[in-house]
């Protein structure tokens, strides 16, 4: 077999000394390297924000679904959507290793999910069998790639495949947001009717406890209703994450004027980053776990209202993420009855 950078930088085409992330295109060849694990595919779970996206352009027609995904695989050998700049996830059973991973604990026929973007991973669709344009995941014939860096988990036996690749697509999220909050925090969760919302809402309130207070927005009747069944949040608040002014005054109402020491944004469209700032008292933290941030528009506009709070990207990787949001759902027998019926 043919070595291969730890990386994947030897499938990067036509720009040397660029990681395949950045990339605009990469070999999508599946003759693998090494250091590399073949999979035969079988979903695709497109990120929201890249899903939402693409749905719009397409007008919800599911061909013209279909033939953007291939043109982008086409055009860039991934499912790195150039608008959004993001990718997704999949699953799918191992069909080969690399000689340099052999030692792993992976054998040819595990059900794995990576836990890489697809914005970085060599993918191939020889047919899109399905679309679920409600939970942005597509059942594909086809194949990736997984570099010798790329991380990954195997699926749980108790629990359907979709249903975990819901649950993984989001996993940092969850795990991010049990290291930020503390008892007695304010916490303000944007989007908290979504996927990572509702994970993120059961962490909040776990650690926040009952000194704190848990406010989950919604911009949807859906996306409220669903909060108030899950039960998690103190404060259901029902607004426009693209109006700040609004955001802003829904918060100083449900706080006393006190404001929130942790907001969450999960928002999959642009244009939220001022009400997520807005909201915030000074010294707190902004967890941007959405891929639809701007992190110009965050960093000019704190800087424009004169907020000192500390902005965090949405890191996608928490260590042991994985283990910590699957274990969720075996903890809240509700949430994992709402995410059944929505994501199976």
């Amino acid at each position: 077999m043919k070595k291969g950078n730890k990386y994947g930088t030897h499938r990067v085409i036509g720009a040397e000394g660029i990681l395949p992330q950045p990339a605009e295109k990469i070999d999508n060849d599946m003759e693998i390297y090494d250091n590399e694990i073949l999979i035969d595919v079988q979903v695709l779970n497109i990120d929201s924000a890249s899903f939402t996206q693409i749905k719009e352009q397409a007008s919800g027609d599911i061909d013209k679904i279909k033939e953007i995904m291939f043109e982008i695989v086409k055009k860039r050998g991934k499912h790195h959507n150039p608008v959004t700049g993001s990718g997704g996830m999949l699953i799918g059973r191992v069909e080969k290793i690399g000689d340099k991973l052999k030692e792993r604990n992976l054998n040819v026929g595990d059900r794995i999910a990576t836990l890489v973007s697809l914005s970085l991973t060599p993918l191939r669709i020889d047919e899109i069998i399905e679309v679920k344009s409600d939970i942005d995941q597509v059942k594909i014939k086809g194949k990736a790639v997984l570099f010798e860096s790329g991380i990954y988990a195997k699926l749980p036996d108790d629990m359907e495949d979709t249903l975990a690749l819901a649950v993984l697509d989001v996993a940092g999220a969850a795990a991010q947001t049990a290291k930020l909050v503390k008892p007695g925090d304010n916490v303000l969760i944007i989007g908290a009717g979504g996927k990572s919302g509702m994970l993120c809402l059961h962490e909040a309130k776990k650690r926040a406890g009952i000194t704190g207070n848990v406010m989950g927005m919604g911009h949807s009747q859906e996306s409220c209703d669903r909060i108030r069944e899950l039960g998690l949040a103190d404060q259901v608040l029902q607004g426009d994450a693209t109006k700040p002014i609004e955001v802003l005054e829904l918060v100083e109402d449900a706080t006393n004027g006190e404001m929130a020491d942790i907001v969450i944004n999960n928002v999959n469209i642009p244009d939220t980053e001022m009400a997520s700032i807005l909201a915030a008292k000074d010294n707190a933290i902004i967890y941007f776990f959405s891929m639809a941030t701007s992190f110009t528009k965050a960093a000019l506009g704190a800087e424009g209202v004169g907020k000192d709070v500390e902005m965090i990207v949405g890191n996608g990787y928490t260590k042991d993420h994985a283990e910590i949001s699957l274990e969720l759902l075996r903890e809240n027998k509700k949430l994992r009855k709402i995410f059944t019926r929505l994501y199976t």
